[in-house]
């Protein structure tokens, strides 16, 4: 049996016909449920988000192990400013 190049060619066709019928399908599937998957996966983001807080909700105690945040006077501390020498960047005296 000689394969010729027409049943080469025509083989290289179906299957490009069929991956192009797939792609359009998945497209067209993705493009009309465009707003059921955004809502999923807005609502997947959302619980994850809203599942990791525990208790269920956003009020509530403070979670075990924050015993300094529930003290009625915090003692807050002031940032520190860079100092002068150390791992700070030089300025460039000039652009030259």
């Amino acid at each position: 049996m000689k394969i010729k190049f027409n049943d080469i060619a025509n083989a290289i066709s179906v299957a490009s016909g069929v991956t192009l019928a797939g792609i359009i399908g998945v497209g067209s599937y993705v493009y009309l449920n465009k707003d059921a998957i955004i809502d999923d996966i807005k609502d997947a983001a959302i619980e994850s988000v809203v599942g990791g807080m525990g208790g269920g909700g956003l009020g509530g105690d403070l979670p075990i192990g924050a015993p300094d945040l529930a003290s009625p006077t915090p003692q807050a501390s002031a940032p520190v400013p860079p100092s002068s020498g150390g791992m700070a960047l030089p300025v460039p005296s000039s652009a030259l």
